[in-house]
């Protein structure tokens, strides 16, 4: 096994980023043969879904590395095999990621593998990012990974489109799980675990990303034999939960996760008597309730129960539905939960739908999983962002949260902004610290009368909204949450 260290020296800056990073996915495949294929956006930067076709040169099969800034607008995507900037241009050094034969022979479709990439801000540069991957180098064979790599972007280059200043760099050389990249605030706030798993073992590698670089690997042994590539691993919201699923061997590993010594504990673990062969997981947004998609089942389970496994509820049968038409069937695969607070999970096939459970934090049949009822502009095949939590803050109060002083503590964690300001139309655009719980937006005039309300889903960071006819002058803009709150003025011209 080789390891290669990363060290880049720095002085410490906090990100700020916010609100908006993740609010856009893509999916879908190339427009060059025209309807039904092409790109399908989902933009969530209202508050809600909006779903649009999108001319663009990249497929998407399984592998989906995507990042906006903190507008959510598009910085730059990955399909595996290439990097695409914001114009759907290859970036600048952004061809030929992953250099193997596996990959040279997929260059026009993208990497066939669930979570074999993930994008990683610097935490001491806002400029700059992370992009780790991996791919099938022993391909006809074991079809594991033998290296993980890391590549870096810098949006300040190519007049702010970006271009990759290092490219395939090796961090770790060993047989790995071709996919199952994921990722975790530290309990600091600001650096972050990456998480890859040796094949055909039960060892996780774990790697700290911080202002000094990449340290690491560090090792642990729990949980289940991995080696397959049609696995997904989730981070709850709040970081303190980790699962990873393997239909049809393994199954699946609930653990729970200390964000500041990186280490996995209280295994439980969870066999199903389906014959799934594909699947997803997903956490709610409370980070309470656990969905697993199972081929033609969606199991959900009660993570505050005292017998977690027994909590085990059917909430969804696959129908038998085909969009459109027999073979393309709608089976249950992979899942991620959204800005929106809604879950998403796509299909085993390329498909014109997918399903949504739109009340993940309620039990039992109240989760409202719908099928099919969330309809494409084009055929999507079995991708799905792979986003972790950007948002996710320190753990204040413990020794763990260094970066945090007790003056800082004693502040609201709440932020707002918001822009145009001063407002000259109807349209305004929020953003706000993440919200662990759902919040209040509340307008006041000056005479202290209350002239709109906007409510805040759970884990929203961004919200687009449309102001009533107001006179011009003076108001306040109010953030409320738990009890705190957080005040603007604005000017209305």
């Amino acid at each position: 096994m080789r390891l290669f260290v990363v060290i880049f020296f720095s002085c410490l800056i906090i990100n700020s980023f916010a609100q908006g990073i993740d609010n856009l996915w893509l999916m879908g495949y190339e427009n060059i043969s025209g309807l039904p294929l092409g790109g399908t956006d989902f933009n969530f930067s209202g508050g809600s879904i909006n779903i649009s076709y999108h001319p663009r040169l990249m497929n998407f099969l399984r592998t989906n590395g995507v990042i906006s800034n903190s507008s959510g607008n598009l910085l730059f995507s990955s399909n595996g095999v290439f990097i695409a900037n914001a114009n759907n241009d290859t970036m600048l050094n952004g061809s030929e990621l992953n250099p193997s034969y596996y990959s040279t022979h997929n260059a026009e479709d993208g990497l066939n593998l669930s979570q074999a990439n993930i994008v990683i801000p610097f935490p001491s540069d806002t400029s700059k990012y992370y992009l780790f991957h991996v791919t099938s180098d022993d391909y006809g064979v074991t079809y594991s990974a033998l290296n993980l790599y890391y590549t870096i972007v810098d949006m300040s280059l190519d007049s702010g489109k970006g271009a990759v200043t290092l490219k395939n760099s090796i961090l770790l050389n060993d047989s790995l799980v071709p996919g199952m990249l994921t990722a975790c605030k530290h309990a600091n706030g600001r650096d972050w675990w990456l998480i890859s798993h040796q094949y055909n073992s039960n060892m996780f590698y774990k790697f700290l990303i911080s202002t000094y670089g990449i340290t690491g690997p560090f090792t642990q042994n729990i949980g289940s034999i991995r080696f397959s590539e049609v696995t997904q691993s989730q981070f709850s919201k709040d970081g303190r939960r980790y699962v990873n699923y393997e239909p049809g061997w393994n199954d699946l590993d609930l653990f729970d996760f200390d964000r500041c010594s990186g280490n996995f504990s209280n295994l439980v673990h969870i066999d199903f008597q389906d014959s799934a062969y594909i699947g997803g997981v997903a956490f709610s947004p409370s980070s309470n309730i656990l969905y697993v998609s199972s081929t033609s089942y969606v199991y959900q389970f009660d993570l505050t129960a005292a017998n977690v496994p027994a909590s085990q509820t059917t909430v969804a049968v696959w129908d038998g539905f085909y969009s459109p038409q027999f073979p393309f069937a709608t089976t249950f695969y992979l899942s991620q939960l959204a800005p929106d607070g809604k879950i998403y999970i796509n299909c085993g096939n390329s498909t014109l739908d997918m399903h949504v459970i739109n009340y993940p934090d309620s039990l039992g049949m109240a989760c409202g999983v719908c099928q099919h009822c969330i309809h494409l502009p084009a055929f999507k095949g079995f991708t799905i962002p792979n986003y972790p939590n950007y948002f996710l803050g320190s753990e204040t109060g413990t020794i763990c949260d260094s970066l945090t002083s007790i003056l800082e503590r004693k502040k609201s964690v709440l932020k707002l902004e918001m822009f145009p300001n001063p407002i000259t139309s109807e349209n305004v655009t929020f953003t706000y610290s993440t919200l662990p719980k759902t919040g209040i937006i509340l307008l006041f005039n000056l005479d202290g009368k209350e002239v709109a309300k906007y409510y805040l889903p759970q884990w929203s960071s961004m919200q687009h909204v449309k102001l009533p006819k107001v006179a011009s002058g003076v108001y306040l803009a109010r953030l409320e949450m738990n009890g705190e709150y957080f005040d603007v003025k604005f000017i209305v011209d």
